[in-house]
């Protein structure tokens, strides 16, 4: 899987930035016995449909040409959202100092979930300051890491 990442992120990541946006992720996936290709986009003051739309119609050829997936997929252009998910070093690093929901795969102090600001991202590791105390998550307790939307 990472292999078509990459050949993706490849392909779409020039074309995504002639079209004023930046590339967030890449994911091809398997859902409910379908496989998905999504390409998560961003931009300064946020993504509209438009974008979205303009950057599909660019890379959609490309991938027809080049050809990076021997299966049947979905292709899906997307927001990276208001709540994206932290994956990659540089979206920890672009967002120090912001809320952050972190999920973890069981249960870390009787909770499956917490709130707090990001301090650090150290080799996978998560630092958070949960009420006033630093805390180090390790990369093997957690699940997932978001943009914490608060209204």
């Amino acid at each position: 899987m990472s292999k078509i990442t990459e050949l993706v992120t490849d392909l779409a990541r020039p074309v995504v930035e002639e079209n004023g946006c930046s590339l967030w992720d890449v994911e091809y996936l398997k859902e409910a016995g379908s496989w998905y290709l999504r390409l998560y986009i961003d931009k300064e003051g946020g993504v509209s449909i438009d974008d979205c739309e303009a950057v599909s119609r660019a890379v959609d050829p490309l991938l027809d040409e080049a050809d990076p997936i021997p299966d049947a997929y979905t292709f899906e252009v997307s927001s990276a959202g208001a709540d994206r998910p932290l994956k990659k070093p540089e979206h920890f690093a672009a967002f120090l100092g912001a809320q952050v929901d972190v999920k973890f795969y069981q249960a870390w102090n009787g909770q499956k979930s917490c709130t707090g600001t990001l301090v650090g991202y150290d080799g996978g590791d998560v630092i958070l300051d949960l009420d006033g105390a630093q805390v180090t998550l390790s990369k093997k307790d957690v699940a997932a890491v978001r943009l914490h939307l608060s209204f």
